[in-house]
């Protein structure tokens, strides 16, 4: 239940924002209810696409240039990926979180995501939380449980006081007299009351001592301390109870007393990952040196009466010249 409020806070938040910055995909709306919100802000559609580009043009204004914009109008795609470059490049998502960008993961997933985009919109977060503050001010007082509140506010009543205290008032005697019964009563608890506090006092030596400043302790901060104590035990306890109970009935551990074994084992952990990190850079220099080959082979990077012809081709050449230059020694 807490997940699902916090979810619509934040979609609320965000729709503030878009509102607050003055989003012209947003403008006209007026959407109240979260279920609306969630239809617009993280469902795939066109109009979700646009308020996605609308803020990231208002990050980076190099987005929205007219070069750009015939660009994406070929391809639907493009879009999809500049936007997921662009949060790359702000370190909120992957470039190929393109799922996030169509608006095909998780509405928590979304809203965080455009909430984090909207933080970077110059003086769009301040306003969004200062309308929230205001909305969630309206919400509360409207809410279901403050309804007769507000009734009795719109309707006031007057209560008349009790007899005694119009006696009060008028600077008259008053009608109401205390019985003997609730005087002993009222008495024999003060008596209690004080006796408790004579043998608090008793108790706490500090509090007699003069060299003790009143002003760094007193019976206040006493109280306070204690209160304190008694919610740190309390919660103590439910902690013990729940998950440390278990632990602190088991045997302690019994550590072996052979070390060596332990820096056997690390040295050889250590001596395989240094083996595999060598493999490894043996296969990435093998894999390099053979594409080298490859490019020397198959790419023209010779010239010769004007053209670039490929290593197989300029070695044929010689050896045909070779083969021409002896034949004609011979003849």
């Amino acid at each position: 239940m807490a997940g699902v409020l916090e979810e619509k806070e934040r979609l609320r938040l965000v729709y503030a924002s878009l509102q607050a910055a003055s989003c012209p995909f947003v403008e006209g709306l007026n959407l109240q209810e979260a279920d609306s919100m969630l239809q617009l802000l993280c469902t795939p559609s066109h109009h979700r696409t646009d308020i996605l580009a609308w803020i990231c043009s208002s990050i980076n204004p190099n987005f929205a240039t007219s070069k750009a914009m015939s660009m994406r109008s070929k391809d639907p795609d493009v879009l999809t990926k500049e936007m997921a470059v662009l949060g790359q490049e702000l370190m909120l998502c992957n470039a190929g979180d393109l799922d996030l960008i169509r608006g095909n993961v998780s509405p928590h997933r979304q809203l965080h995501f455009m909430e984090q985009l909207l933080s970077l919109v110059p003086g769009c977060k301040k306003s969004a939380e200062h309308r929230m503050d205001e909305e969630m001010l309206v919400n509360k007082l409207f809410a279901a449980e403050n309804l007769p509140h507000l009734t009795q506010m719109l309707k006031p009543t007057f209560n008349p006081w009790p007899a005694h205290l119009k006696a009060l008032c008028k600077g008259t005697k008053s009608c109401y007299k205390p019985s003997k019964e609730e005087d002993a009563d009222v008495a024999t608890l003060i008596q209690l009351t004080q006796s408790a506090l004579k043998q608090l006092e008793s108790e706490c030596e500090f509090l007699n001592n003069e060299a003790q400043s009143p002003g760094i302790f007193s019976p206040s901060s006493l109280r306070v301390a204690a209160c304190d104590l008694q919610q740190l035990m309390a919660t103590f306890c439910h902690v013990y109870e729940t998950d440390l109970r278990t632990y602190c009935s088991r045997d302690p551990p019994s550590f072996s007393t052979e070390t060596d074994v332990f820096r056997r084992v690390h040295q050889l952990l250590l001596a395989c990952n240094t083996e595999l990190e060598m493999l490894n850079e043996v296969s990435e220099a093998s894999t390099s040196m053979n594409e080298e080959v490859n490019r020397l082979q198959t790419q023209p990077r010779y010239w010769r009466r004007g053209e670039k012809h490929t290593l197989s081709d300029q070695l044929e050449e010689v050896s045909r010249r070779s083969r021409e230059f002896l034949s004609l020694l011979h003849s």
